[in-house]
């Protein structure tokens, strides 16, 4: 890993050391993704190199890189508009979502789960948090435009219109689990 500006690891614990981490190139991005530990763990790579940026799959340290911030919103947007494929365009267009949401201040509601004040987009927030009520609609629409615009959709959508049909889909869900939640009286 000498000089190296990036790791992308999806093998097993413990594969990486504090003295490989520590070898990478300046600002080094590290994505130890072996579940359920990863090939080093947050706490040693950030000892090795505070400048990296460091994701792992758990939800317990920042940048966690999990399945759940895509693949339901890939597969909402390509079904939405009867996509016949899931192309490289449509994936892209999901990354770039993901990204784009990073970069807007994360919500409370989000913030309180996590026992912070505040999440924004910096070397410990680089991809939004699963509890982000905000995924569906950032990512399942970039990809069904992605869909009409590379041809595969069978049907096209308002844009617009389908945002808004999913944010509301989201608060209507919300609502019906909060008074759920509430009439268990747990005082949360």
């Amino acid at each position: 890993m000498q000089g190296a500006d990036c790791f992308l690891g999806l093998s097993v614990k413990g594969m990486v050391s504090k003295d490989m981490v520590k070898s990478m190139a300046d600002n080094p991005i590290i994505f130890a993704c072996a579940n359920p530990d990863p090939e080093i763990t947050y706490t040693d790579a950030k000892e090795a190199r505070p400048d990296a940026i460091m994701g792992t799959g758990r939800s317990d340290f920042p940048n966690q890189v999990n399945n759940v911030l895509g693949f339901p919103f890939i597969f909402r947007g390509a079904l939405d508009v009867g996509a016949t494929a899931i192309n490289e365009e449509m994936k892209l267009a999901a990354a770039q979502a993901l990204a784009d949401l990073a970069k807007q201040p994360a919500p409370e509601y989000v913030c309180k789960a996590f026992g912070v004040d505040k999440l924004e987009f910096g070397i410990d927030y680089i991809i939004p948090k699963a509890l982000d009520l905000r995924l569906i609609e950032y990512v399942s629409v970039a990809v069904a435009k992605a869909a009409m615009d590379t041809g595969v959709a069978r049907k096209t959508v308002d844009l617009d219109a389908y945002a808004k049909e999913l944010r509301q889909r989201i608060a209507d869900s919300s609502a019906r689990v909060g008074a759920y939640v509430e009439s268990y009286n747990l005082g949360i």
